[in-house]
């Protein structure tokens, strides 16, 4: 069976190679953008689905199509991507000595029927000086990052615990993603 990623995440392709998938990545080409009024949740299913619909083509009904999308969260306040080193230090500033969320939502397309979940992991952060924030902004690539930072680099120093699934932090909650596999019929592992 075809294994489709709708994602540009190298994470996430590494990831599932790791539970031993060997996904065709596409890249979806949508807008990622919250609506007024939009719960975060809302939003995040909204464009978890969007991504897997903008690969879905009939020569994929019998094919996987695997979408996701993760969130950081701040005192409930979406913390995206970072536009540049400057917004990327005040992000880990406003993290440091706190306790922010991490959602991440899959998606599943499969045989004309889209199945979606999400998961949510509490991340708790040390304090952070202004000099470890900027040997870190110096040494690590945090643009692509949602909350500016990837808790397998070095960020990772800054994690005092979590709670919930260390994937979900990384951008793909695999034991999440492997139970909605099974609950509509496949087990990757028979």
């Amino acid at each position: 069976m075809k294994v489709i990623l709708a994602s540009s995440s190298p994470r996430r392709k590494e990831l599932l190679k790791l539970i031993g998938l060997e996904p065709e990545v596409i890249e979806p080409k949508i807008g990622e953008f919250i609506k007024p009024e939009e719960k975060i949740s809302d939003f995040l299913k909204r464009l978890t689905i969007l991504k897997g619909n903008s690969v879905y083509i009939n020569e994929y009904f019998n094919s996987i199509i695997i979408s996701s999308d993760t969130i950081v969260l701040l005192k409930n306040k979406i913390i995206g991507k970072p536009r540049d080193r400057e917004d990327a230090f005040c992000i880990l500033k406003s993290l440091s000595k706190n306790v922010h969320e991490v959602w991440t939502g899959v998606s599943i397309i499969y045989k004309g029927k889209t199945y979606f979940d999400y998961a949510k992991t509490k991340v708790f952060f040390e304090e952070i000086t202004d000099d470890e924030i900027n040997y870190y902004l110096d040494n690590e690539d945090y643009m692509d990052k949602a909350g500016a930072y990837a808790i397998q680099g070095k960020a990772s120093v800054f994690v005092k615990k979590i709670d919930g699934c260390f994937f979900n932090v990384m951008g793909f909650p695999l034991n999440l993603f492997f139970n909605m596999l099974k609950n509509i019929g496949i087990n990757i592992y028979k």
